[in-house]
């Protein structure tokens, strides 16, 4: 057994300031180490003291690339980080979050399905490909409604892998075409499988045609339906098609999706939930992964609805995947576990102030009739946390034990008061963290903050 592997807890890892990273001043940790994972926090591009850092603000915007200036920064810093935890941003980097301002979808364009940024991140693919030698690792790319500091466009966090294991990247199946931003669909380490958000887009033909991308016919003919007939759900039909290319992939890296571990699913209106949780059943009839719905997620292809990536054990993997299951803790917002346990880690779904029949807890909300009293980001923390220590004691570990922490806010007025809340459970290090706000409301109507969580189980 490897030192990685007999820690007894994660270990924080700050690169300081000769490296060049600001000192963050929030209570997250820049990187934690944990059984050879590496989980690096979101970075943006400020300084943390005046705002956007002043190497990335354009001299002459018409002549500078705002994005691109604030990708270089983003990505350098993300690069310094991991190397202070004595990994490579190219060799062993193992999975992407990318998160993109934009001022659409409005909560209107989200109301009637309309899904599309209609932004170009190609001044950041460009900077990411300066910084990334060789294969881009399995991606997730959203658009978001804003980031924690004011002008900030866009915000990535990673997974790297600190071990002697070699990554092994796998391209599509033979029957699926591939996209353009140049990430693997898939990456293999060790007995760990990730694969890229995939949406119902066919990426076939023409990318300048009509007929193709960059119009609703984008979407493949079986996942578009007839929008001329009364029957026909387009979410469901999407959510079919990606779980179908998802499969191809996984067959392709040696595994298969009844060995997914964690399922990230991103909608766009709330009210699609139930529409891809009707698919989702079809798909793992017994023993879902854990998943998180994240909804008011801006897509990159005009007609998406759903967008989904995968973490899954391969065939041949020593570890095997357990569902953890507390009375102490709310059952699931839909099909899936409250955590799935796999190896060292255990992998959380969607965790909100919901109860067990899906409704907002009691308490967590102000009275209509007194609406300046009392603190729902806390009071929502709080009772989120209360139910992650039960399932981290179920499962073998504890909160303390919490390496990678993703937060979205309806809207980011929630983050003081819960920020604090969060905290008080970490008197160590803190896990990395990413911090996101939204367009609008979540699954659980008065649900102001969800959070995506990892913990580490120490052997």
């Amino acid at each position: 057994m490897t030192e990685h592997n007999v820690r007894a807890k994660p270990e924080a890892v700050w690169p300081g300031l000769e490296a060049g990273v600001p000192k963050p001043v929030m209570p997250y940790s820049p990187a934690i180490k944990a059984g050879g994972w590496v989980f690096i926090a979101g970075q943006l591009a400020s300084d943390f003291k005046t705002g956007i850092a002043p190497e990335a603000i354009p001299g002459n915007p018409y002549l500078e690339d705002g994005l691109q200036l604030q990708s270089r920064y983003v990505l350098n810093n993300l690069a310094s980080t991991i190397e202070a935890t004595g990994c490579d941003i190219s060799r062993d980097t193992a999975r992407i979050w990318e998160w993109f301002v934009s001022p659409d979808p409005t909560p209107a364009a989200f109301e009637r399905g309309d899904n599309w940024t209609g932004i170009s991140i190609d001044s950041y693919l460009n900077a990411r490909a300066s910084i990334l030698d060789g294969t881009c690792p399995p991606t997730s790319s959203l658009g978001v409604a804003e980031l924690m500091w004011l002008g900030t466009k866009v915000e990535v966090d990673m997974i790297c892998f600190d071990d002697d294991d070699e990554s092994v990247f796998y391209g599509l199946p033979e029957d699926q075409q591939s996209t353009s931003t140049g990430h693997a669909p898939a990456l293999r380490h060790g007995d760990w499988v990730f694969l890229a958000a995939e949406s119902a887009v066919d990426w076939i033909g023409d990318s300048l045609s009509p007929v193709h991308l960059g119009e609703p016919t984008a979407i493949a003919d079986q996942a578009r339906g007839n929008p001329n007939y009364w029957i026909g759900e387009p979410v469901e039909r999407q959510t079919d098609y990606v779980l179908e290319k998802l499969a191809g992939i996984a067959a392709v890296a040696g595994t298969s999706l009844e060995n997914t571990v964690k399922a990230e699913v991103y909608i766009g209106h709330p009210r699609d939930f139930s529409a891809m949780d009707r698919a989702w059943r079809r798909w793992f009839p017994e023993n879902p992964p854990a998943r998180v719905v994240t909804p008011n997620m801006g897509m990159g292809g005009r007609g998406c609805r759903v967008e989904i990536a995968l973490t899954l054990l391969a065939d041949d993997a020593k570890q095997k995947k357990q569902t953890i299951e507390t009375s102490q803790a709310p059952e699931p917002l839909g099909h899936e576990a409250q955590a799935i346990k796999a190896g060292n880690f255990l992998f959380f779904s969607t965790q909100m102030a919901f109860d067990s029949a899906g409704k907002l807890a009691d308490g967590m909300s102000r009275h209509p009739n007194n609406r300046w009293y009392g603190s729902p980001g806390q009071a929502q923390m709080r009772y989120m946390m209360k139910n992650v220590a039960a399932i981290c004691e179920e499962a073998g570990t504890s909160v303390e034990n919490i390496c990678r922490r993703v937060c979205l806010h309806s809207d980011l007025q929630w983050f003081a008061e819960s920020i604090e809340e969060w905290a008080r459970y970490f008197p160590g290090d803190r896990p990395a963290s990413t911090t996101i706000g939204l367009h609008g409301p979540f699954v659980v109507p008065g649900a102001n903050t969800l959070l995506d969580l990892i913990a580490y189980i120490p052997d």
